[in-house]
């Protein structure tokens, strides 16, 4: 036979688990002191100016020369 379920608190479980998910989300984005996020900002932007570093420029084409 089939197990017959509520589906109030089927909804409600539903609800409170969606709640739980965003209550994660929200301590892993906002629960850090100040510092570790300047920390991981000034990182961040190291490693970009270390890879942005790396990049090989390149001349403008001349629209003057034919290939």
């Amino acid at each position: 036979m089939a197990e017959i379920i509520n589906l109030r608190q089927a909804r409600k479980a539903k609800a409170r688990a969606a709640e739980d998910a965003k209550a994660e989300e929200n301590r892993i984005a906002f629960g850090r002191p100040k510092k570790a996020k300047t920390l991981q900002q000034r990182r961040k932007a190291l490693e970009i100016d270390r890879h942005e570093g790396h990049r090989l420029e390149r001349g403008e084409p001349d629209p003057d020369s034919s290939p």
